[in-house]
């Protein structure tokens, strides 16, 4: 099977992997403020904070900013169900912003209309959390003047983007919000094993996500070694100096592999290009990490069962969050956001990671070909 995404681990992560394991520290150490400074610096921002995984890391973001009951939050329905879970954990209402029909992330006309009438009912958000679709930044530069117009925060959910360029900077600056949040999931660009991580450039709320992501707990050594308070309900959401020695030797070849997956794009992009499917189009602002490469097509099903068959691991993202069952318990209900619910009908995720042969993107390459001709 080749599948739709999967990590690219070296000799040299291994080794960097052993030598933690071999090291006085497996858990908390040093090489995790390593990973976060080696981040930060990629990205341009001031602060990172690595955390067990990406929904936590959302989740840390939101309590950072004080989100909490009678609060509002906002998000693609275009995503994983952990973009908008992360509010419900905050005891927040969760709203959606339909997409965009070309880049399938949140839709900037659809979030103006959606604000004016917000505004005129009371009903603003207090967080909008955009989503950079398969590695494509949305249009953040609009995004931020409207959150400066109406009065909430930002947070990036850059699940899918750590790599690609906004406006010529990298992903994760955070110019245009407040805090950004990364996977390294391993069928992300990088990977930690599970991680994740915050980045953002404002001490405050660097300090917050730090004391939350550790029980809420502060240590005081002038009044002794072992002396700590909870001052914060928080959580165990700690990453470990293993898996951060993995991400810091990731790092070393992570403008490598975004290469990698532009020279797989191209390769679909000319072999697909006169097929009855719409290829996946890129804003000229955007350089897209591609942790997906997706395209739409009729008759979805079909194909996507013939490429199955054939030993291609295709995958569909996503199906709209507020067409999930417990989301429809909440009071949402099909046709609440027809474009997201257009596009997931017709769409299916080719694989693409740097480990893709020539040979393995012919045989989708062949196969698609075959399914729809």
């Amino acid at each position: 099977m080749i599948p739709y995404g999967r990590q690219d681990i070296s000799q040299t992560d291994i080794d960097a992997v052993v030598e933690v394991l071999r090291s006085d520290w497996i858990t908390q150490g040093p090489t995790i403020a390593r990973f976060e400074q080696a981040v930060a610096n990629y990205c341009g921002s001031q602060y990172a904070v690595a955390v067990c995984n990406a929904t936590a890391a959302l989740h840390l973001a939101c309590r950072a900013i004080g989100l909490g009951v009678g609060d509002r939050l906002w998000t693609s329905p275009n995503t994983f169900v952990a973009s908008a879970n992360c509010g419900l954990y905050c005891g927040a209402e969760v709203d959606f912003v339909d997409i965009d029909p070309q880049t399938y992330n949140i839709s900037i006309d659809a979030l103006r209309a959606k604000l004016e009438q917000a505004e005129k009912v009371g009903k603003l958000p207090k967080v909008l959390i955009p989503v950079h679709f398969a590695g494509q930044s949305c249009e953040m530069a609009t995004i931020a003047e409207l959150a400066k117009q109406y009065g909430f925060y930002v947070i990036e959910d850059a699940s899918h983007a750590i790599g690609g360029e906004y406006k010529g900077k990298k992903i994760g600056n955070c110019s245009y919000s407040d805090m950004t949040v990364f996977s390294f999931h391993p069928v992300k660009i990088i990977t930690t094993g599970e991680g994740g991580m915050v980045v953002t450039n404002n001490p405050e709320l660097f300090e917050k996500v730090s004391l939350l992501r550790t029980h809420g707990i502060t240590r005081t050594p002038s009044q002794g070694a072992w002396y700590y308070q909870q001052v914060e309900l928080g959580y165990n959401y700690r990453i470990t100096d293993i898996q951060a020695a993995l991400g810091l030797s990731q790092m070393q070849r992570l403008d490598s592999f975004i290469n990698q997956r532009h020279e797989l794009v191209q390769t679909y992009n000319d072999s697909l290009k006169d097929l009855p499917l719409q290829l996946p189009w890129q804003h000229p602002d955007s350089y897209s990490a591609w942790h997906l490469y997706v395209i739409r097509l009729n008759k979805r099903s079909q194909v996507f069962d013939s490429l199955r068959e054939a030993g291609i691991g295709v995958n569909v993202h996503y199906i709209p969050v507020h067409t999930q069952p417990y989301y429809q318990e909440m009071g949402f209900k099909i046709g609440d956001f027809p474009e997201a619910e257009k596009y997931y009908d017709q769409v299916i995720s080719l694989p693409i990671y740097p480990l893709l042969t020539e040979t393995e993107q012919q045989k989708v390459i062949t196969f698609l070909k075959k399914a729809l001709l």
